[in-house]
C-alpha cells in the first residue's frame, strides 16, 4: 500500500481539526440542525465559517445556508434563538443570536446581476451546489452538513480544500464573470491575501488587472470597510502589494502606488513606497495586544506628501520640505472621500502632521515649553505617536538607529519627568473663563476666548503659574489690547 502524500496527511489533519472544532460547538449546532431536519429541511454551515474551522480560527460568527425560505427559517428559530432579526430578509437572510454565537441563515440562492451595481436580483435556488457556485472564492465554497446527528459531513464540490492546501484564491466560475457580478470581490481578494496569507491564482490576478476600473461601481463605504479589514490582517503588506500590482490601489487610494515614484531622501530604501511598508511592519511590531487601525493607517500614509513636495537639490540631493503638512492635508482629503468618520480622519491626519516634529529635538535641545507643546498637540494620540516615530526609524546604519532610539528614549523620559510635576494630559490656563471675566470686567464673548488662549500659551511656555502671577500677566496683556 502506498504511503499517504504530505498533502493527503495535511488534508486529513485539517479535517480532523475542523471536526473537533465543530464538535466543541455541538451545543449550538446539534439542536439547530435537528430543528431543521425535523421540519424537513437541509442545513449547512458554509463559506468563511467552514474555511475558518478548517484553518483552526473559527470565531463566534456562524454562517449557514438552507433550502428553507426566510419565513420558514423564522418559524424554525422561534423558541430556540435568544433573538432574531430580519434586516437581511430581502437577500434571503435571517440573523439570530444564541448565547455568544451570532448566526446568519440564508436560503439557497442563484442570483443574477445587472452589471451596473453590485446588488443582485435575489433568486432562490433548490440545491446546495447552485448556492456554492455563486460564491466569491472556492475556499469559501465549502460546506458542512448539520443535521443534529453529531456527525458533520464535509461537502466540497468545487475543490475548495485543494485551493486551501495550496494557499491559492480562485473563483468557482470564470473570474471575469464573478467580478463583473460583484466588483467588490476584487478588493476582497486582496483582503483575503492579507488575512490568510494566500496568493491569487494567475487568472484571478489577470482578471483584476483588466477589470480594476469596475471597482468604481462600489460605494466608498464598502471600499473603506474592505480596506480596514485588509490593513488589520496578519499580512497587510502582501495585501497592499497585490492592490498596487493589480491597479486597484490606483482606483481607491492612489496616493499609495504614487509613492513608488519617489526616492527616499536618506537613500536607505528602494523608494518611499517600500519605506512606508517597512514603517507599517515596524509599527505593527510595536502594537500592544489588538491591531491598532489608526496607527496602521498613519504608518502606511505618513509619507504620502513626499511626491508633491519633492525638490531636486544642487549636488544631486533630494528634499521633501514640509511633506508632513502636505501629507496631513492629503490624508484628510482621501479619508473623507472614503467616508471615514471625523474622528478617524482627525486622528490619522494629526499623526501624519506630527510624525516629523521629533527630529527637531536634536541632542535634547528642546525647552520644557517645546516638550509641553509636543504632548499637548498629540493629546490622546501620544502613545500612538511614540510608536509611529519609533517605527519611522528604518535606517540600516545600526549606530544611527541606536542613536535615534536613545534620543527618543530621552524625550519620553523628559515627558515623564515633567508629567510628575504637571498634569500634561490636561494643560489648561491657570484661570478659567469666569475668573477672566471677573478680573477684566468683561462679559462672555470673543475677548474671553482670546484671553483664555493667551493664558494657555503662557501655561505651555512657562508651566503652572501662581494665581497672582497669572492675573498680573493677564492684566499686562489686556492693557495692550485694542478696546472698543
Amino acid at each position: 500500500m502506498n504511503a499517504p502524500t504530505p498533502d493527503a496527511e495535511r488534508r486529513a489533519r485539517l479535517l480532523d481539526g475542523a471536526h473537533r472544532t465543530l464538535s466543541s460547538l455541538s451545543d449550538v449546532l446539534n439542536p439547530l440542525g435537528a430543528r431543521f431536519a425535523e421540519a424537513g429541511h437541509e442545513l449547512y454551515l458554509v463559506g468563511g465559517s467552514v474555511r475558518d474551522a478548517v484553518l483552526g480560527r473559527l470565531g463566534t460568527d456562524l454562517d449557514f445556508t438552507t433550502d428553507a425560505h426566510p419565513e420558514r427559517v423564522q418559524q424554525i428559530l422561534r423558541g430556540w434563538a435568544d433573538n432574531q432579526w430580519d434586516t437581511g430578509i430581502a437577500f434571503g437572510t435571517i440573523s439570530a443570536a444564541k448565547g455568544a454565537d451570532q448566526i446568519e441563515i440564508t436560503t439557497y440562492r442563484t442570483d443574477t446581476y445587472d452589471g451596473v451595481t453590485r446588488n443582485p436580483e435575489v433568486q432562490y435556488g433548490t440545491t446546495l451546489d447552485e448556492d456554492l457556485v455563486r460564491r466569491d472564492f472556492t475556499v469559501n465554497a465549502m460546506a458542512v452538513r448539520v443535521d443534529g446527528s453529531g456527525t458533520f459531513e464535509f461537502v466540497d464540490p468545487l475543490n475548495g480544500m485543494d485551493a486551501l492546501l495550496a494557499g491559492v484564491l480562485d473563483t468557482p466560475a470564470a473570474p471575469e464573470i464573478s467580478f463583473n457580478d460583484d466588483p467588490l470581490r476584487m478588493l476582497r481578494a486582496c483582503r483575503f491575501v492579507s488575512q490568510l496569507g494566500f496568493t491569487l491564482a494567475p487568472r484571478v490576478q489577470q482578471a483584476i488587472v483588466e477589470m480594476s476600473g469596475q471597482i468604481e461601481r462600489i460605494t466608498a463605504e464598502r471600499v473603506h470597510t474592505e480596506l480596514d479589514k485588509l490593513i488589520l490582517g496578519e499580512f497587510p503588506i502582501d495585501g497592499i502589494n497585490v492592490m498596487c500590482e493589480t491597479g486597484l490601489a490606483a482606483r481607491v487610494i492612489p496616493e499609495i502606488p504614487q509613492l513608488k515614484l519617489e526616492i527616499d531622501e536618506h537613500h536607505q530604501h528602494k523608494d518611499v513606497y517600500w519605506h512606508s511598508l517597512t514603517v507599517l511592519k515596524q509599527a505593527i511590531d510595536l502594537e500592544d495586544g489588538d491591531p491598532d487601525l489608526v496607527l496602521r493607517w498613519a504608518a502606511l500614509l505618513h509619507d504620502i506628501g513626499k511626491p508633491d513636495t519633492k525638490r531636486n537639490e544642487p549636488g544631486g540631493g533630494v528634499s521633501f520640505h514640509h511633506h508632513e503638512v502636505v501629507g496631513a492635508k492629503m490624508v484628510r482629503k482621501r479619508m473623507r472621500a472614503l467616508k471615514y468618520s471625523k474622528q478617524m480622519v482627525d486622528e490619522v491626519g494629526q499623526l501624519v502632521f506630527l510624525h516629523l516634529r521629533f527630529h527637531g529635538y536634536g541632542e535634547g535641545q528642546w525647552t520644557d515649553s517645546a516638550v509641553r507643546r509636543y504632548v499637548t498637540d498629540a493629546g490622546d494620540l501620544l502613545p500612538r505617536l511614540h510608536k509611529l516615530v519609533r517605527a519611522d526609524c528604518t535606517t540600516r546604519n545600526k549606530r544611527r538607529a541606536a542613536k535615534l532610539q536613545a534620543t527618543y528614549d530621552d524625550l519620553e523620559q523628559r515627558i515623564a519627568r515633567i508629567a510628575e510635576q504637571e498634569d500634561l494630559a490636561r494643560v489648561r490656563p491657570d484661570l478659567d473663563g469666569n475668573a477672566i471675566m471677573e478680573l477684566l470686567g468683561i462679559p462672555a464673548g470673543p475677548q474671553v476666548g482670546k484671553a483664555w488662549k493667551f493664558l494657555k500659551e503662557l501655561r505651555l511656555d512657562r508651566g503652572p503659574l501662581e494665581r497672582d502671577e497669572a492675573e498680573a500677566e493677564l492684566l499686562k496683556w489686556w492693557a495692550d489690547q485694542p478696546k472698543g
